[in-house]
């Protein structure tokens, strides 16, 4: 049985929610003294309304911030930052008795325009959020930076000698593989430009390529002794090192990606059939075997996972519990690299170790390609390079120094 939460004696306009509030902090893994502490605060919210002669139908963003600002006046040293109020304020939206925060207005043409590229993005190309506001979206704004005159953005005028100066001038900012990230980001937005109407000839043919080098280099993956240490480093007697072994499996293992690993639901996981559902890249599912070692670590956390209403399996171990992006499951991954003592490596290292060790095990390239899921046999034949068993066969032996000239 959980813990109760002390439920402190409210007044004003939020009296007849801290009940459900204190319920809504225990569903979200608050502990009894956090619980506690976010439930004074609630008070203190409700007094202040009480105060001002407000009801609770009138606590909006603004209203909270000048909650804030006077707890600040007074010489307050707790609640006074502006994320701290919006707990109180989402569960009271959530109830729909505090008003929704106000829709942000598009305006001018330029921020039109990005709205419309966003919402292709999202709805025709079925790009994830995290793609499109971190990647496509602040390429496409870069480019038109500039642009916007009294007679709008001009598209019409849009040349590819404006390409040309825009890579000119962006690419030897960036690393090479920052430089092909650009392109590819660039390549869309003409690409949309084109299809929308809004310029008469794709420029997307006015875009070169960056110099591939991937092809000259061989995939690196993790030496298994490497792989032990980064698993060892897991203290699998704390829930957090229960949770961080487990996820390590997932990516050195099936050679998941970071987005992947945290994108993985309850309900994504078939005990019975031993299958795994994988939440790919641009909404793409596929079902994976579960190995037997994977699947141990997953019933091993699950055993101390927190209860709460959140579906996603990987959580943060503090509340609000919540799930794990990918940049957080890529500091799982470089922690555990700290405690092993081995220079800090990226989450994806872990899928290139995933694929080296099923090849140095006898898989096939096809085989290969499968697990990872690539869309493209030339994406998985980089790993060619590494299998030396199959190329020493390719080899001519060295001639002798007796031959013949």
């Amino acid at each position: 049985m959980g813990s109760k939460v002390w439920v402190p004696a409210v007044s004003g306009p939020l009296a007849p929610y801290a009940a459900g509030f204190a319920s809504w902090l225990r569903s979200r893994s608050y502990s009894p003294s956090a619980a506690a502490d976010r439930l004074c605060q609630f008070d203190q919210l409700s007094r202040w309304l009480e105060r001002e002669g407000l009801g609770v139908g009138e606590l909006t963003g603004e209203q909270a911030e000048r909650f804030i600002a006077a707890r600040s006046a007074a010489g307050r040293v707790t609640w006074v930052a502006p994320q701290s109020v919006m707990l109180p304020l989402a569960y009271l939206r959530e109830l729909g008795v505090a008003p929704a925060p106000a829709p942000v207005i598009v305006q001018g043409p330029l921020e039109e325009l990005l709205a419309d590229y966003r919402r292709y993005l999202l709805v025709e190309r079925g790009l994830s959020d995290h793609t499109v506001l971190d990647a496509y979206g602040p390429v496409a704004r870069l480019f038109l930076a500039g642009r916007e005159g009294p007679d709008g953005l001009e598209l019409e005028r849009l040349s590819a000698a404006d390409v040309s100066m825009f890579l000119a001038r962006e690419c030897p900012k960036r690393s090479v593989s920052g430089a092909r990230d650009l392109v590819c980001a660039l390549r869309s937005f003409l690409r949309f430009l084109h299809l929308a109407g809004l310029t008469e000839a794709p420029l997307v043919w006015a875009v070169p390529s960056v110099a591939d080098l991937r092809d000259r280099t061989l995939p690196r993956g993790l030496e298994p002794a490497a792989v032990k240490k980064l698993l060892a480093s897991c203290d699998r007697r704390r829930l957090v090192g229960r949770r961080d072994y487990a996820i390590l499996l997932l990516l050195s293992r099936l050679g998941l990606r970071a987005g992947e690993v945290g994108a993985i639901q309850l309900d994504d996981v078939d005990w019975r059939a031993g299958l795994l559902l994988v939440r790919g890249k641009g909404g793409r599912h596929d079902e994976l075997p579960l190995p037997v070692d994977v699947g141990e670590a997953l019933v091993s956390y699950l055993r101390r996972r927190p209860r709460g209403e959140c579906r996603v399996l990987f959580l943060r171990v503090t509340a609000p519990r919540r799930e794990l992006n990918r940049s957080t499951i890529g500091w799982v991954v470089r922690a555990a690299c700290d405690r092993a003592g081995l220079p800090r490596v990226g989450a994806h290292r872990l899928r290139h170790t995933a694929a080296t060790g099923m090849l140095r095990q006898g898989a096939s390239l096809a085989e290969i390609g499968q697990v990872l899921r690539h869309r493209e046999q030339k994406t998985t034949a980089i790993y060619a390079k590494v299998d030396r068993n199959a190329l020493r066969a390719l080899a001519r032996p060295w001639p002798s120094q007796g031959g013949a000239a």
